[in-house]
């Protein structure tokens, strides 16, 4: 570990871009283009830094506890020794979800020589991302926003759908677009990040409201425990809830804006954070008070 960000510390870099110009540029964060480098360009990132390229997603592997990055150029695992290693295939992976032990589900576009249609949809990993094969939606959906849970698939690709099965979908309405969607493990209750602001459903996405006690969140994601909910706001500013996303606690201020949020509890009950931001991969186990540097820019 190089660095620590703490409630009580100075900030380890000045703020790329103020909170409001963040909010702003809340739904246009992210990747745009199809193309993508090669595989062999891909595996090249060094030990201790940041794979050279675009982060969408950031999960833990409830596998082996690993932190998997899910970049332009495919899949990271990072490594006890802070180095990142690439897995499977170049895709750029714009949505991405775990939905068990090495069990995955994404969305993006296929990169050099990667046998899948533009978008590739809705595909999904049994072997921990190193083989992909096709579920649904092909040369259809591009899910910028992608979540799982007991009750199913709920995407964004400029219309919110739903599936229960990963293979039949139904279109459903949310106020406004989502930068990212989390869904609680039981699926009955899902969080969007807008830049109207929080909004919560307590159906599974059939119907919204607008979560009016919450900060303005640019990433957020459920812990597996259902209780246990982390956010980061447009200006890097970390926040929590123990009682499913009803209040929120502040917490430290990472000091660039954010790129994707994983949660997980432990069977101690303690919570850890993983963060991506414009600068560095986070981490928290002590619940968001203090965060270590994993890998830097």
């Amino acid at each position: 570990m190089t660095d620590k960000y703490s409630l009580a510390g100075m900030l380890r870099r000045p703020l790329a871009v103020t909170a409001a110009a963040a909010a702003t540029a809340l739904l246009v964060a992210g990747c745009t283009s199809s193309s993508a480098q090669s595989e062999a360009e891909a595996t090249g990132a060094t030990a201790g830094m940041l794979p050279s390229s675009h982060i969408h997603g950031v999960a833990i592997d409830p596998a082996d506890g690993r932190l998997l990055l899910a970049t332009h150029d495919g899949l990271f695992e990072v490594g006890d020794d802070g180095e990142s290693t690439h897995i499977g295939p170049v895709i750029d992976l714009m949505g991405f979800a775990v939905r068990g032990p090495g069990h995955f589900l994404a969305s993006g576009h296929p990169g050099p020589d990667v046998d899948l249609p533009e978008p590739v949809g809705l595909i999904e990993s049994t072997d921990g991302g190193r083989t992909w094969e096709a579920r649904s939606r092909q040369g259809e959906s591009d899910f910028h926003a992608l979540t799982v849970s007991d009750a199913g698939v709920l995407g964004y690709d400029g219309s919110l759908v739903r599936s229960a099965d990963g293979d039949e979908w139904e279109q459903l309405l949310i106020p406004a677009a989502p930068a990212s969607l989390a869904a609680a493990p039981d699926g009955r209750t899902v969080l969007a990040t807008t830049q109207q602001g929080l909004l919560s459903s307590l159906d599974s996405g059939g119907s919204w409201v607008r979560n009016d006690g919450a900060p303005l969140l640019q990433v957020v994601d459920w812990a597996d425990d259902g209780m246990n909910v982390a956010g980061v706001d447009p200006s890097g500013s970390v926040w929590t809830s123990a009682d499913g996303a009803m209040t929120w606690q502040p917490g430290p201020r990472l000091g660039s804006p954010p790129q994707a949020v994983a949660a997980s509890s432990s069977a101690e009950g303690s919570l850890r954070i993983a963060v991506v931001t414009t600068t560095a991969l986070v981490e928290s186990d002590d619940g968001g008070l203090t965060f270590d540097v994993v890998l830097q820019d």
